[in-house]
């Protein structure tokens, strides 16, 4: 049945629109005539488009509707066509009986397909196990968001989904599936993105390399650890072992030949045989030693400048790739270590005979090349990612994806096992769903060619001819059309009734086919098919008596559909007439006059703005009397019925308690007041019209309130002040002073503002 309507945009009802919630089997609606009970009657149908407006079915299933009211009219009667044929049970009982035992079968399948859909979808087809997959799916859309902060600086990973949560989780849930790249510490990824992802992109050089296999070679010659003096068997050469002077004698040699064999340490002249000692003593393999160890030192002196050269040179200083301020401090040891070999050699040349160590420089040389070469494997990295920049990219969004995935395994995990308990629940509602609905279209299917064998047009014409005849109506009657499957209406001369037929009379036939149609069917199968039945305003033009026998017909639909085993599974009734209303509703089962458990009351209160719909806890609607007493007191009045509403009263009451003169309580009043009074009792000059047929009179909004205090000063005025407060309740207010011309400010009616 139908738990929810929602009217907006439509006829009396604004953008903002208002609802019947909280409908149950049976729903009585009054409202006066274009407040909006036919809009409601038209979304229900549905044969309208009414974008606005929404029904909320219980769940989710949605029934056939049998609608009364003007539409319904002018398709079946006002139309030139004949009468379409309305189908029913035939007499075959025992096919009847088969009908009803698969119509019990059809409702336990459906009781039990409404259950599961209520558990899958809730009662308003929004919520149940659906309604927690999708806050699941929420939850993990926000969640999934949230972490992906900690990843903004790498949103070029995320090109396309950085402005779209739900798409975002999209490929978050599908990179969970598939993704099978590595898991990377985040700070790495970074520095791979500023390269990767940069937009400036550039091959670089490769730094050079220096060989220092040769500067090792010299720097370990066994030359520089030789002892290198003169020969030994020559007679001189006791006394300079002895004195441990070769070095000083062999440097004081130069001067010895400059100054032609005289001694330049005692300036003595030596013999030729001294000479020949001397030059003895050094003879070539002294000689070939300091050659050896010049060349090493011109060599190792020439190779520092190359490779110091190359080191220090700006393809390497100035690479982006270099670390350095770590590759000069390493730079400059080896160039201290370098030079002070160069100084250890030249003292070697100095001094021959002393032996020289020289400084190891290999782990230095090994410092400054693993600077290089570290600053070379990212130039070779970053010529690479240009070379293969395409698959590089995909390759570190997929890391990227990897981290995140990581990072947030604790929230996908606790996902996986909650979405899987619910997928695994709805998965199995879905089948039992689709398996009962199978059964029910298959028990349905079995009903319609059973119905089939006993349904007949001929039932409804002889029960509705039946009806007619014992109302008093027997100038005109149904049968049977020459065309299979409609009706005609003829008066007992066999002529065409049907454009004859005084207002009352059609709307009699026709509420009595409609009755017939809410237990029948268009065609001759679908009668016992679950449905709603509406009645709007269905006793417009009919007599007293035939609108008690309106009533009582729908009394008999009203109780069928109690017993539970019905097709008519819920009921509306709109109507705009307080006797009709009050015959209708009138239950003496009800407790005090409150709503039975399967009953609403509604009433549609209109304005010149919009319509709006009320809830009552019991039936709104007493007496005539007390209805338009009911509009005094709402908060705030309408605009456009207040004014007759109030002169409706004062009509009702005074003629009721006679005795009063009107033109002596008009006297009472003065200026504006007297004009609004003389309004008010204006049914002086017009008889009793006014009882029964509103008159519009424009009434500015903003004049409310004075006409409210003008109305509650009359029944002041003519000492009947006790009434006017018994009838306002709880309601009533003393009024202050009186409004006249002379005032700015008029006094507020108590009861017109916002409580």
């Amino acid at each position: 049945m139908i738990e929810t309507i929602h009217l907006a945009n439509e006829g009396a009802y604004d953008t903002t629109g208002t609802q019947l919630h909280g409908l149950r089997k049976l729903n009585f609606i009054f409202g006066s005539n274009g407040s909006g009970k036919t809009t409601i009657s038209r979304v229900i149908e549905g044969s309208g488009t009414f974008n606005a407006c929404i029904i909320t079915w219980a769940g989710g299933a949605k029934l056939e509707t049998r609608v009364y009211n003007k539409d319904f009219v002018e398709r079946h009667f006002d139309a030139e066509s004949s009468i379409k044929g309305i189908y029913t049970f035939g007499e075959n009982v025992e096919v009847a009986e088969k009908i009803k035992t698969l119509k019990g079968e059809a409702d336990e399948i459906n009781k039990t397909l409404l259950g599961l859909r209520r558990t899958l979808l809730g009662d308003d087809g929004k919520g149940g196990k659906k309604k927690d997959r999708d806050a699941l799916g929420a939850q993990l859309v926000e969640d999934v968001w949230s972490a992906k902060k900690k990843f903004d600086d790498l949103d070029a990973a995320f090109t396309g989904l950085n402005n779209n949560k739900k798409n975002f989780c999209e490929r978050y849930l599908t990179e969970a599936a598939t993704n099978t790249a590595i898991v990377r510490d985040i700070a790495d990824l970074r520095e791979d993105a500023m390269t990767v992802f940069s937009g400036s992109l550039s091959k670089a050089a490769v730094l050079p390399s220096q060989d220092s296999s040769e500067m090792l070679t010299l720097e370990s010659a066994p030359i520089l650890k030789k002892k290198i003096i003169g020969k030994t068997d020559v007679d001189i050469a006791a006394l300079i072992v002895k004195l441990g002077n070769s070095d000083w004698v062999q440097q004081g040699r130069q001067y010895f030949d400059q100054l032609d064999d005289q001694c330049p340490f005692c300036q003595q002249k030596t013999d030729a045989a001294f000479r020949k000692s001397l030059e003895d003593y050094f003879d070539q393999s002294y000689i070939d030693d300091l050659a050896t160890v010049e060349k090493l030192l011109k060599d190792y002196a020439e190779a520092v400048k190359e490779i110091l050269n190359v080191l220090g040179g700006t393809d390497i200083i100035d690479s982006p790739y270099l670390e350095r301020d770590a590759y000069e401090k390493d730079l400059t040891a080896l160039r201290l270590a370098l030079e002070t070999n160069v100084e250890h050699i030249q003292a070697k040349k100095k001094e021959p005979s002393t032996p020289v160590t020289l400084i190891d420089t290999a782990p230095m040389f090994a410092a400054v090349a693993a600077h290089i070469g570290a600053a070379n494997t990212k130039v070779t990295a970053n010529n690479d990612i240009i070379d293969n920049l395409a698959a590089r990219k995909k390759e570190l969004i997929s890391q990227i994806w990897k981290r995140l995935l990581e990072d947030t395994k604790g929230i996908f995990t606790k996902f996986k096992t909650d979405s899987g308990a619910l997928d695994s629940a709805i998965n199995a509602l879905e089948t039992k769903i689709g398996k009962s609905s199978t059964e029910l279209e298959a028990k349905q299917s079995e009903i319609e060619e059973n119905e089939k064998k006993i349904t007949s047009i001929k039932p409804t014409i002889d029960a509705i001819n039946k009806l007619l005849k014992s109302f008093g109506f027997t100038n005109f009657h149904l049968v049977e059309s020459a065309e299979s499957g409609f009706y005609e209406v003829k008066r007992p001369d066999g002529s065409d009734a049907k454009k004859t037929l005084s207002e009352g009379e059609k709307s009699f036939i026709t509420f009595l086919y409609f009755y017939y149609l809410v237990e029948g069917s268009f065609s001759s199968s679908g009668g016992t098919n679950d449905r709603v039945v509406v009645f709007d305003d269905p006793v417009s033009s009919l007599d007293a008596d035939i609108l008690f026998i309106v009533c009582n017909l729908i009394k008999k639909v009203v109780a069928e559909m109690r017993t539970g085993t019905s097709p008519i599974k819920q009921v509306f009734v709109l109507t705009h007439n307080v006797y009709f209303h009050k015959e209708v509703t009138f239950d003496k089962k009800r407790s005090a006059g409150k709503a039975k458990a399967d009953e609403t009351f509604w009433v549609v209160r209109k304005s010149s703005a919009r319509s709006v719909l009320v809830s009552h806890d019991e039936n709104p609607i007493k007496s005539s009397y007390e209805l338009l007493w009911r509009e005094i007191r709402q908060k705030p009045p309408s605009d456009t019925a207040i004014q007759n509403v109030m002169r409706r009263i004062l009509e009702h009451y005074f003629k009721f308690y006679g005795g009063i003169t009107p033109e002596d309580i008009i006297e009472k009043f003065d200026g504006k007041d007297k004009t609004i009074c003389n309004t008010l009792l204006s049914w002086v000059n017009d008889g009793s019209h006014f009882a029964v047929d509103d008159l519009y009179m424009a009434c500015d909004p903003g004049l409310i309130d004075r006409y409210l205090i003008v109305f509650q000063r009359i029944f002041e005025v003519s000492d009947h002040g006790a009434h006017f407060k018994m009838m306002m309740g709880d309601d009533y207010q003393e009024l202050p002073i009186a409004a006249n011309d002379d005032q700015e400010n008029v006094v507020a009616f108590p009861q017109a503002g916002a409580t």
